[in-house]
């Protein structure tokens, strides 16, 4: 999955970025406070997504 495609499904679900690290990024769940790092690669596994998605207690997007 493109990490922009992602990112928005991120703000989409009230999730909003914490501060970039040197390789990823932190994104908040505005809700619950789940902090959970994103890497920045242009493409994401959809593993991965659906691991960052848990942990920050949104519905994963497919």
């Amino acid at each position: 999955m493109k990490r922009e495609e992602f990112l928005r499904h991120l703000r989409k679900n009230r999730c909003y970025l914490k501060r970039e690290g040197a390789s990823h990024s932190l994104w908040v769940n505005s809700v619950t406070g789940n902090l959970q790092a994103v890497p920045r690669h242009s493409e994401l596994s959809d593993a991965l997504c659906r691991k960052i998605c848990r942990d920050l207690e949104i519905p994963f997007l497919y």
